[in-house]
């Protein structure tokens, strides 16, 4: 169900081992009947409910592309007839044994995932990236060169996985997210905890000691590696990362130190060594890493304000941790949040309140960002990503930061999150290119 990216990666393995593929979209556009033509795929636009009722009933097995709604009627049609539903995980495993590293969590999942990569690859680990990225996993296994793969492990996925057993698997962190897919804040926490749900004596499951959703979760059983800022088999002390009684390296040696940067690099260090690095190889990649995109990224600096990209914050959590970050090293901030709603209650951003000297409302949650901020500090609405930009400069003092941690999705006015960042930073850009 859904011809995306991933399921019509799913189709050309099905097919590639001589098995009949039925795949369906309630909406798929040009680019994906050409596939299925090109693969002599069947594709059913739209079904009605009484074709997912006959669908399920004769299938063998359902897969659902990730990020479809709990609620969809091919999963109740699935139910009823007693069909199983799975993921590209289980494929993929059934048809590779190579070991995976999988990484899931709220926030910080693609860092931890390529910093992971990065540490396995410093130690000459050959390994690919996958999952929750541009390839996935069942596309991935296609290479025969890597010894293992290091596997973005979004809730989605798991979710359907009946089967999947990563060799180690990392769970970060978990606030509410993502409440426009799952059907509560219950069933996305056992989604993540799915995790764990198959480990045995051969893996390896590293837990975050800071965050006590993750912590309650932890399994009884197989090897527990632990990770935090104050206290874990990986942790922070006397300025320095510690695996254990290894020092990794001292704090101010690392480009990126904020509190949950050096968390995430400690998530990723325990990752790899389960999965094989070697200190110095830890060492290295660490001294290298510089950040990915759009994750508290300074843009510029003008007139003693500084202008930060965090359009990849897409939960209240993301936001405050930002706010945070960034409150270290200046006065106050002004943030530009809103965009589209996933189903989130956005009142937890208020406890960045004290740290900001407003807020400008963008997208179609303005209305809940202004609701949440009424009476803890300033808020400004307004129409455009050029609007935000501009009004955000003129309340900025010297000191100050600006701020785009949006705290929502972005398709209200952009394609992806990467996108909105990419003009936030343009206009930003050109605003101070173009001041005297």
């Amino acid at each position: 169900m859904g011809f995306a990216v991933t399921n019509r990666a799913v189709c050309a393995q099905l097919v590639e081992r001589g098995l009949p593929v039925v795949a369906t979209d309630d909406a798929p556009d040009d680019q994906a009947r050409r596939y299925a033509a090109d693969l002599r795929v069947e594709l059913l636009e739209q079904p009605a409910s009484q074709d997912w009722r006959n669908l399920a009933a004769e299938a063998q097995a359902v897969v659902p592309t990730p990020g479809l709604p709990e609620s969809h009627p091919s999963l109740s049609a699935a139910a009823a007839a007693g069909t199983p539903v799975i993921s590209e995980f289980d494929l993929a495993q059934r048809w590779d044994s190579r070991p995976t590293l999988a990484v899931t969590g709220t926030n910080g999942k693609t860092t931890v995932t390529l910093m992971a990569a990065a540490m396995l690859e410093a130690s000459g680990i050959s390994v690919g990236v996958a999952g929750n990225t541009e390839t996935p996993l069942v596309e991935a296994i296609r290479d025969d060169r890597p010894a293992a793969f290091v596997v973005e492990a979004s809730s989605f996925r798991l979710a359907h996985s009946r089967c999947y057993q990563p060799t180690v698997g990392a769970w970060l962190n978990f606030a509410p997210d993502h409440l426009d897919i799952h059907a509560s804040l219950d069933s996305y926490r056992a989604a993540k905890a799915a995790l764990w749900s198959r480990v045995d004596k051969d893996t390896t499951s590293v837990v975050n000691r800071d965050d006590s959703v993750v912590a309650e979760h932890a399994p009884g059983r197989g090897r527990v590696v632990t990770f935090g800022l104050e206290d874990g088999d990986f942790r922070v002390s006397e300025g320095a990362l510690w695996a254990e009684s290894e020092k990794l390296a001292d704090i101010a040696e690392l480009h990126r130190t904020h509190p949950h940067e050096l968390s995430n690099c400690l998530a990723a260090a325990a990752v790899a060594m389960a999965g094989g690095a070697h200190r110095d190889g830890v060492r290295a990649a660490l001294l290298s890493w510089t950040g990915l995109p759009h994750r508290v990224v300074l843009v510029a600096e003008h007139e003693g304000v500084r202008f930060y990209d965090d359009s990849k914050a897409t939960t209240p959590h993301a936001v405050c941790a930002a706010v945070q970050s960034v409150g270290q090293s200046i006065e106050k901030a002004v943030l530009i949040a809103g965009g589209r709603n996933k189903g989130l209650d956005l009142r937890p951003l208020a406890a960045a309140a004290d740290e900001l000297r407003s807020v400008v409302a963008i997208g179609e949650a303005a209305p809940d960002v202004q609701q949440v901020f009424s009476g803890l500090c300033p808020v400004v609405t307004v129409e455009s990503m050029e609007e935000a930009v501009i009004t955000a400069a003129d309340i900025a003092q010297s000191g100050d930061a600006v701020l785009l941690s949006p705290g929502c999705a972005s398709f209200d006015w952009y394609g992806s999150y990467a996108e909105r960042g990419d003009h936030f930073s343009l206009l930003v850009r050109e605003m101070i290119g173009g001041s005297p």
